[in-house]
Formats: structure tokens, C-alpha cells, sequence
């Protein structure tokens, strides 16, 4: 039986502008990957594996594209990565978040731009007892792989955001971040929204 999320956690399982759960594409998409699994963390998990898999794809930022679209285009970037992550996991029934999150100027060397501070997205899944929480599934093996051997080479702690002991994967129960660590929380509230992204 299916554990029911606490009644405040029901706003984080609905369809939004963004997060587009009725579409049939996304909803066989997420049916194919966990037809064959029997708990809900093998579920999760299967999802999780999927989005990550997916081509990290730095784009000009024209507008934001719903998960389906995503979906279609095999990759985003790491918000619409994250999109598309919380859309497969609100339709398996999973209440799940993102939050904008910023890394500190140290966590950010090596970008090709500079700024002090970079916001990076942290999808949030209820695991029944609590909010865990990744950003693992944002870099696709090969680009971890390479940011991994960039950090190697230079003789780095921190390269792209990525800490050397930095976590690669999530166990889809506790929390796991790339940076090693949580990142700094600034001041925004969870995104999206309920009703509203």
C-alpha cells in the first residue's frame, strides 16, 4: 500500500505550467521506467537515474521549457533538468520541490564567467519522514567524469561546484550534493511554487 504524504505536502504533487503531468509522453515516459520496480524507492530511484542520464545542456535562456519539452529534447540545463525530475517524481506520487539554492564565491572557480555567486537547483523528494534532498542528478556521467579528472589535473578542491569528495550519486533517502555539502540557502522561497511554475 502506498503510504499517503502529510496533507501539507499534497500542494508538492500538483501539475503546474511548468511541470505539465497530464501529458501522455511523460506519463508513459515515467510508466516505462518503473513498470518492473516493486517499492517506491526503487521507483524514485529509476527516475532519478533517467533525468541524470540526460545531457547537461547550458543554454541561452530564452524561456523556461516544461517538462515534457525537456523530455523531448534529451537534456536541459539544470533547472529544466530539475523540472523534469520533479515532474516524474509528483507522478509517481512522490511529493517533490525544488529550491533555488546559491553556492559561496569558493564553490563556483572554475566557470568561464565570473560572478560571486552562482544559483544552482536542489530538487527536494518526501521520503515519508522527511525532505532529502540532491543536485546530484544535474551533471550526466561524462560531464561529472570530466569535471572530476579537471579537479585531478589542477590539483583542485572545487572546480564547477563540484567538491573532490563531492557526492556523484543519491540513495534517494538522504541528502546528496555534488558540492559535498548543503549549499548556501539565500533568501528565496521553495520554487516552484504550488500552482504557479
Amino acid at each position: 500500500m502506498t503510504q499517503q504524504p502529510p496533507v501539507a505536502h499534497v500542494e508538492w504533487l500538483c501539475s503546474t505550467p511548468l511541470m505539465d503531468l497530464e501529458d501522455s509522453a511523460l506519463r508513459l515516459r515515467v510508466q516505462s521506467l518503473t513498470q518492473l520496480k516493486t517499492t517506491r524507492r526503487a521507483k524514485v530511484l529509476a527516475v532519478y537515474a533517467y533525468v541524470k542520464r540526460l545531457k547537461l545542456r547550458t543554454r541561452m535562456m530564452r524561456r523556461h521549457r516544461t517538462a515534457t519539452e525537456v523530455l523531448r529534447a534529451g537534456g536541459g540545463d539544470a533547472s529544466e533538468k530539475a523540472t523534469l525530475f520533479v515532474a516524474m517524481l509528483r507522478l509517481l506520487g512522490v511529493p517533490a520541490r525544488m529550491r533555488q539554492v546559491s553556492l559561496r564565491a569558493g564553490l563556483v572557480h572554475g566557470f568561464d564567467f565570473s560572478l560571486w555567486r552562482l544559483e544552482r537547483p536542489v530538487v527536494e523528494a518526501w521520503t515519508g519522514e522527511r525532505w532529502a534532498a540532491t543536485d546530484t542528478y544535474i551533471f550526466d556521467p561524462n560531464s561529472m567524469a570530466a569535471a572530476r579528472q579537471r579537479l585531478r589535473n589542477k590539483g583542485l578542491e572545487y572546480l564547477h561546484g563540484i567538491h573532490v569528495r563531492g557526492a556523484s550519486t543519491w540513495d534517494g533517502l538522504g541528502d546528496a550534493y555534488v558540492s559535498g555539502h548543503a549549499p548556501e540557502h539565500d533568501a528565496r522561497a521553495l520554487l516552484p511554487q504550488p500552482g504557479t511554475s
